[in-house]
């Protein structure tokens, strides 16, 4: 170490035992909770891959996917975010280095008669000019350089986790979408087939009326039902168009790029349920790791506003020519140098660092208690939906008894009417409770793959993070 820098840190410590500004005492810190105090399981879930949504069976969706993921703005959004908190890191760093600026000047000016410049320069025109290259370097020796540039780094790390965390929500809503739009269209069909039925009924009325067996009611009734059909098509048709517009929106395209885009919900394989709720859902969140960086952040920031409280020490030199007059100004005697260190003590600034520290220090405390309500949040989100599932298949199965016995009420039905033992309304009655228990299966298939989806998003959506992108640990932290 040089004279300059011995002499430096020697009256820095002179100085901080002298009587630099007190941080005082903190509040004790607020506690990060683990999955396992919060009722994870012991053991690791492998679903969902990293493509999950390929396990559907879809390539229309897979599609759909691979293009919201390559083009939506909100993702472009999100990458410019970790391109501008990659750039504060370089900002950030730049601070720990040497510093070197250059500055030139030459200007001809008249120098005052009744001022410090002597005969015969004084009353006269003249150049005067200098040329300096000079130098900076802060030797951060109680660690704010070091500690800003960790604060960058956090944020620059959760930056891209919620980066990856926005690909995820993007692509469940895609397949949500995608299902939706799929339930929307086959609920149609039933519909129009209700349409067709409650057709059927108001023709038997008539007939019925002429020969005396029905009065105006049963007409006006039928009637009735035929209209609220094609009320409901209507509102269907409303809402598949909403739901195309939607998912185009999700995709990066226009209102009406997926236009005549139909999906059949019965050909889209479903995944087995995970065992239970994974203890490594901290390392597979996106959302999570991003709060962690939060916190990491905060306890850098910390340490930041802690160093204010002690000396700055920098060394400084410079090195230039400095001239009156041209003729002079390249020669040996125009030279110029210094060297030294600086430094600077706050000692009295009216409880402006403490209560930056205390500011700092709550923001720790919120950042902890933000990730806590995210992993409470995270394994209330698995739990719901493997709870929603189970019930779902449960539902499934009783429905499907349920279509079973309607099937076969109408098929039992119609024999009776083309035995001539039945009238056909009873038939048609028959017919009705089929169609209302397709709506129900319809209703039921489409609820179960929005789960899975569901799911998979609330499993981390096939993202697993790496060593470099984990934060320390908890303990680490504290």
């Amino acid at each position: 170490m040089s004279r300059f820098a011995t002499s430096a840190v020697v009256l820095a410590a002179a100085l901080a035992a002298a009587g630099c500004a007190s941080p005082g005492e903190l509040p004790e810190r607020h506690t990060l909770a683990t999955p396992a105090a919060a009722g994870a399981t012991d053991t690791a879930t492998p679903w969902p891959a990293e493509r999950w949504w390929t396990g559907f069976g879809d390539t229309t969706l897979d599609g759909l996917v691979e293009r919201a993921l390559a083009g939506q703005p909100s993702l472009q959004v999100a990458a410019a975010r970790l391109r501008q908190a990659d750039a504060a890191v370089g900002v950030a760093s730049a601070a720990r280095l040497p510093q070197v600026q250059g500055t030139a000047d030459l200007s001809r000016q008249r120098f005052t008669e009744n001022g410090m410049v002597p005969a015969p320069l004084a009353g006269s025109i003249a150049w005067n000019n200098s040329a300096q290259i000079g130098a900076s370097w802060e030797l951060d020796l109680f660690g704010r350089e070091r500690n800003t540039i960790a604060a960058a780094v956090g944020q620059s790390r959760a930056a891209a986790a919620e980066l990856q965390a926005a690909r995820v929500l993007l692509a469940a809503n895609v397949v949500a979408g995608y299902v939706n739009l799929g339930r929307l269209v086959e609920s149609r069909e039933v519909a129009r087939q209700s349409l067709a039925q409650r057709e059927q009924i108001l023709a038997l009325v008539r007939q019925r009326i002429a020969a005396g067996l029905d009065t105006t009611v049963e007409l006006r009734q039928a009637e009735g039902l035929i209209a609220q059909s094609r009320v409901d098509l209507e509102a269907l048709d409303e809402a598949t168009a909403r739901a195309r517009h939607a998912l185009a929106e999700l995709c990066g395209q226009g209102p009406n790029a997926l236009e005549g885009l139909s999906p059949a919900l019965a050909p889209l394989h479903s995944t087995p349920l995970p065992a239970g709720l994974p203890a490594d859902l901290m390392g597979r969140r996106a959302d999570l790791v991003a709060q962690r960086w939060r916190v990491e952040t905060a306890l850098r920031e910390v340490d930041v506003a802690r160093a204010q409280f002690y000396p700055n020490v920098s060394l400084t030199a410079f090195v230039g020519l400095s001239s009156l007059g041209l003729d002079e100004f390249v020669k040996a005697g125009s030279r110029t140098f210094g060297a030294g260190p600086a430094l600077s003590l706050p000692i009295f600034e009216g409880g402006r660092l403490r209560a930056n520290l205390g500011a700092r220090a709550a923001e720790v405390d919120a950042a902890v208690e933000g990730y806590n309500g995210a992993l409470l949040r995270a394994l209330r989100e698995v739990a719901d939906e493997v709870a929603g599932l189970q019930s779902l298949e449960r539902q499934q199965r009783a429905q499907a008894e349920a279509g079973a016995a309607a099937d076969a009420a109408f098929a039992l039905a119609l024999q009776r009417f083309q035995a001539g033992l039945g009238n056909f309304l009873t038939v048609l009655s028959a017919q009705t409770n089929v169609l209302a228990q397709s709506r129900a299966a319809t209703d039921l298939k489409a609820r179960h793959l929005a789960s899975e989806v569901a799911l998979a998003r609330a499993l981390g959506g096939g993202w697993a993070a790496t060593d470099d992108t984990l934060p320390p640990p908890v303990a680490a932290a504290r």
